[in-house]
């Protein structure tokens, strides 16, 4: 199956252009860091301590799970469009909170609503499944969230300088504006993709139990899951690391800390050039064991007593590549599981993968502690690589069951 439609940029009444699904999936990933920069600044501004400033991050995420479960099945039942433009509105109304907030609890009841940018990475991916096959739709979403690889990398650097120039708000500015040019570029372009379900919203939250009785829903779940739980881990501990272990300054762990980022890209890269040749399964697979051997050697290096700074963080590079080959495939096939709850199985995933990772987070932060080193975090990211290999092969056999 190839597109509906042939796709005609800036008409909406054709399938939405591969442009604008990168830049709707991407604006999320550029309200997540680009002012964690200005946490400082903003925790003065606002006369709060910095801990409490940091709820901004960890609220934002978890209300940002919990959307992804409930987005789904409202797409399935209203579609895809509808359902993206109004979480731009509400994003915009979101931000303008934010700016005109004046205390730390307005701004983070504000900072909360702004999750709903999340409506766009979901159903972005709906879109590209609602429109390709199983193994077009895994190249073409890993095109779509290419874009989300150099977002972190460079999403900070921008919101340090505007708010050394301008002042933290300088960020929400930004963002209002972004948010404002591709709420109208998302207008223009992005077309109904999602055939209309005429079961209520009710009935579909109630064929959740349909994804969820499904083993190859899990299997895909659980492998992405352990994949970017390794990269979870590296963001919850590599600041420790990089600092404590290694003795860098801040500006050389902000260097080396973007490493998994650029294997992230490349990994991408390969998605959309392989998949459809390959298959989804055979490119997961070969992204977790790629993860799962670059973590091996790096925790040898370590255990050998040779690691250094520039080795850790080099190996970081192999997470990256391997997310970038799993995830888009695996989203992939989440989706393609029950085509017709492409919506729901996206949201359901994405919520699945994301609390997941945050407990990786959380588990690496608070082992990485006292005169261990480096060597829990290592551990705790070969673990849960070799874990995302174990998955997808589960996934495979279940998969040759099913449909010898």
């Amino acid at each position: 199956m190839t597109t509906i439609t042939p796709v005609r940029f800036l008409d909406r009444n054709t399938p939405p252009h591969i442009f604008t699904l990168i830049v709707v999936t991407g604006l999320g990933a550029l309200s997540m860091n680009i002012f964690l920069p200005s946490l400082p600044a903003m925790a003065l501004f606002f006369d709060a301590e910095y801990g409490l400033m940091q709820l901004s991050v960890s609220l934002y995420l978890f209300v940002n799970a919990a959307l992804q479960v409930i987005i789904g099945p409202i797409s399935d039942r209203f579609g895809r469009r509808p359902v993206i433009l109004a979480g731009g509105v509400a994003f915009m109304v979101a931000t303008l909170g934010c700016l005109a907030a004046q205390t730390i609890e307005v701004f983070l009841v504000f900072r909360m609503m702004q999750a709903v940018v999340v409506t766009g990475l979901v159903l972005g991916r709906a879109v590209v499944r609602d429109m390709h096959s199983e193994a077009e739709a895994a190249s073409q979403i890993g095109y779509v969230t290419m874009g989300m690889a150099v977002v972190p990398m460079i999403g900070p650097g921008i919101g340090g300088a505007l708010e050394q120039s301008f002042g933290w708000q300088a960020n929400f500015w930004l963002l209002l504006a972004l948010g404002a040019a591709i709420l109208v570029l998302a207008f223009l372009d992005l077309g109904e993709t999602a055939k209309r379900q005429t079961s209520s919203l009710s009935e579909q939250v109630a064929e959740y139990p349909e994804l969820l009785s499904s083993r190859r829903f899990w299997g895909y779940c659980l492998t992405a899951s352990f994949a970017s739980g390794a990269f979870f881990s590296y963001l919850g501990g590599a600041p420790y690391v990089g600092s404590e272990v290694f003795g860098l300054t801040a500006a050389e762990v902000g260097l080396y800390f973007g490493a998994p980022a650029v294997g992230y890209f490349f990994g991408n890269g390969i998605s959309g050039r392989y998949s459809t040749r390959v298959g989804i399964n055979g490119m997961i697979l070969w992204g977790s064991v790629a993860s799962a051997v670059g973590m091996g050697i790096s925790l040898g290096l370590s255990i050998m007593g040779l690691q250094t700074a520039f080795t850790f963080f080099a190996f970081m590079t192999f997470v990256g590549l391997g997310n970038g080959m799993v995830l888009p495939n695996a989203t992939s096939g989440m989706l393609s599981v029950r085509p017709h709850l492409a919506g729901s199985a996206s949201g359901l995933g994405g919520a699945i993968m994301l609390a997941g990772g945050g407990a990786m987070s959380l588990l690496a932060a608070a082992l990485l502690t006292g005169d261990r080193g480096e060597l829990p975090l290592l551990w705790i990211m070969f673990a849960t690589a070799t874990l995302a290999v174990f998955s997808i092969l589960y996934t495979i056999r279940r998969q040759a069951q099913v449909a010898p």
